[in-house]
């Protein structure tokens, strides 16, 4: 029996491209901090500018306005402190979506009865309308939105939400970890004032993330780590060289391949989901009638715990997530899944699968023979139980 294990937890973290490790090694050999003036500290210095440059061209965003942190939990934390502000003016309430990452949810520095949470329709998608109707009754807000979701992949209408909060003299700020690499980004398109990406999420290390601000009239006055003027006084800390260059390598191959990388994770997406229907007809795809990220499939078979389908996986040399690996490791019921109305019997059989730049349709093959077995055994055990 092959000892090879098959990677479909992208969405947790991609593993690191060849090229992202060779700048990392190349980098960690360069003697110098990228705050000092001499031969060695400008090498250093040139690595992150030019890695900037990589990020932003990713983002659709000006250099200047690219501030590294140590992933998107940092950056979202920043972001959501209170000081982000437009034309001066900045919000003094949140509104978050009922799905979004916990770094979100649990990471804005706004009083409880300051946050409004957004609802979702069945497939996951906010609800404008609601948000119209609170940009009426309540003033302007501060609106954090995901462009894609982490554990379903659905793509929020980020444009369409700017357009509202703009309207109403707001700010929006826009999670776009789980979209790097696998949608086109623009913010100027997408509208939003502030974006944040994960450099582990396209292939990059972990450890690394960057704050992607509007330009112009955006400003960010709070700052989470003090101390020196690093990041153009925007965070504090001796520059992490390695791994920002390393994101810059992945940051540009993410760019370059975007085309080739969306169109086989498509092809893969649909032949899971043509598999999982063939063995479980009665399967349940998580935000099916939505627009969804093309390497995710989030799904539930009736009468399999989430719980039991990941280890037998697991055993069997697959790798598989029920949610957001911040907030799994234990298995418990999704707070995406509930708020878009999901009952608990279903939710509580979710799993994700989730392909990126080295995945294969021999991943897919070899999920689907597995989930297959594990079928046939539930259902020979409940065929002995009923017949007992």
């Amino acid at each position: 029996m092959s000892s090879a294990r098959t990677y479909l937890d992208h969405n947790a973290t991609s593993p690191a491209r060849p090229a992202v490790r060779e700048a990392m090694v190349h980098a960690l050999c360069v003697a110098g901090n990228a705050s000092s003036i001499h031969a060695e500290g400008r090498r250093a210095r040139a690595a992150i500018e030019q890695a900037r440059d990589e990020v932003a061209a990713l983002v659709g965003a000006a250099s200047q306005d690219i501030i590294f942190t140590s992933g998107g939990t940092e950056a979202a934390n920043t972001l959501l402190a209170g000081g982000l502000s437009f034309h001066g003016a900045q919000p003094a309430r949140l509104v978050v979506l009922a799905t979004e990452h916990p770094c979100v949810l649990e990471g804005h520095g706004f009083a409880r009865d300051r946050v409004s949470h957004a609802p979702v329709n069945g497939d996951g998608v906010v609800d404008l309308d609601w948000l119209r109707a609170d940009l009426d009754a309540n003033g302007p807000a501060l609106l954090a939105l995901q462009l894609v979701n982490s554990e379903t992949g659905v793509i929020q209408p980020v444009a369409a939400a700017a357009d509202l909060i703009h309207a109403g003299g707001g700010v929006l700020v826009c999670d776009a970890v789980q979209a790097a690499g696998k949608l086109p980004l623009d913010m100027a398109a997408h509208g939003a004032d502030a974006m944040f990406i994960s450099a582990h999420k396209i292939g990059g290390p972990q450890g690394v993330g960057a704050i992607a601000l509007g330009g112009g009239f955006v400003t960010l006055d709070t700052r989470l780590l003090r101390g020196g003027g690093q990041e153009r006084g925007a965070r504090a800390g001796t520059e992490n060289v390695a791994g920002i260059s390393g994101f810059g390598v992945a940051a540009r191959i993410a760019a370059t391949e975007l085309e080739h990388n969306v169109n086989h994770c498509r092809e893969l997406q649909h032949l899971a989901e043509r598999r999982l229907r063939e063995i479980a007809p009665d399967v349940v795809i998580f935000g099916e009638g939505a627009a969804r990220a093309p390497n995710v499939t989030a799904f539930a078979a009736p009468g399999f715990s989430a719980q039991t389908l990941l280890m037998q996986c697991d055993l069997r040399g697959i790798a598989l997530s029920s949610g957001s690996a911040c907030s799994s490791g234990k298995v418990r019921r999704s707070h995406v899944l509930e708020a878009m109305g999901v009952t608990k019997d279903i939710a509580g059989g979710a799993v994700r699968i989730s392909t990126g730049w080295n995945s294969t349709e021999a991943d897919i093959a070899r999920f689907a023979d597995v989930f297959a077995a594990c079928v046939a055994g539930a259902r020979e055990r409940r065929g002995a139980l009923a017949g007992a």
